[in-house]
């Protein structure tokens, strides 16, 4: 592993590195407006939500590592102090590219790209027609956080009005993260798409407390064939099933398994924890867990 100290490394390849390790991350494709009324279209993936109450966006429109200059649209936000955060989907990625590219400030990056402007509630900026959901915002509070190129600043947005496509929501009104079809940045040149493919569900513990590591048996823990991603979801269990269902569901699921091995007892438990990794591939923790404890029940 090689260890690398910020202060001896060229801001080029310290940004490539941050831009590759941290990832995927979400685009905030910005719309403002300078103050002759001149619209101004940029994307930003140094940007997350940080607070529900009230709705705060933050994103970092960085210095230029190249020249040092600051970006339309930190400028126009300094005059301006309104921000529409659109929300990109694969449908729009191309068009959203091509609106990063260096136009002079003057330029409308709308016309650019192809998109569509439309006119807010509550603030000047317009709001990207073709975008699945559109945030609102003032801007509170911009920090810079250096003055030397690659430096980042902070622009600090509360949420006004949110704007959200029927077309993306799920039969509870909610927005359904399969049909609103996201894209987020990697490193260099890359993207990800949040489709079928790439997305996978993990319960969250929320009022519930995981045994733990410390508590997995130890033949769990040392197991050659179990990640330390399944034992992390064994160790997420609220309580080891009993012996009663460990025994009814040893008779019913893995007769055949024990009957098929009962004279090779280290290949049955080989088979035991292929079978429990499978079915934690399938979140099917309980069932892993019965899999598992069968074996010396």
């Amino acid at each position: 592993m090689i260890s690398i100290d910020p202060k001896n490394i060229e801001v080029p390849k310290l940004h490539r590195y941050l831009l590759g390790a941290v990832g995927p991350r979400p685009i905030a494709f910005a719309s403002t407006i300078d103050e002759k009324g001149v619209p101004n279209l940029a994307p930003f993936s140094f940007f997350n939500a940080f607070s529900a109450n009230p709705p705060i966006l933050v994103f970092s429109p960085a210095r230029s590592g190249r020249t040092n200059t600051t970006k339309d649209t930190y400028n126009n936000v300094k005059k301006i102090p309104e921000v529409v955060i659109n929300v990109v989907n694969y449908e729009i990625v191309h068009q959203m590219s091509l609106a990063s590219s260096p136009y002079p400030s003057n330029t409308d990056e709308f016309i650019k790209s192809g998109l569509t402007p439309i006119d807010s509630d509550s603030v000047k900026p317009y709001r990207i027609k073709e975008s699945p959901v559109q945030f609102e915002c003032k801007v509170n509070e911009v920090i810079e956080l250096g003055d030397q190129g690659g430096a980042g600043n902070l622009i600090i947005c509360e949420v006004l009005k949110i704007h959200i496509s029927e077309e993306i929501l799920d039969e509870n009104g909610m927005i359904d993260q399969h049909k609103i079809d996201l894209v987020s940045r990697m490193g260099g040149n890359w993207y990800c798409r949040s489709d079928k493919n790439s997305m996978f569900e993990i319960p969250k513990p929320i009022t519930t407390c995981g045994i733990g590591y410390d508590q997995l048996p130890n033949d769990i823990l040392t197991s050659q064939i179990l990640t330390a991603n399944n034992l992390g979801q064994l160790a997420g269990i609220e309580s080891i099933p009993n012996e009663t269902d460990v025994n009814e569901y040893k008779l019913i699921e893995l007769s055949e398994l024990f009957l098929s091995l009962e004279e090779d007892a280290a290949q049955l438990e080989i088979e035991i924890h292929k079978r429990a990794n499978l079915l934690l591939e399938k979140n099917l923790l309980e069932e892993a867990w019965l899999t598992l404890l069968s074996f010396n029940n």
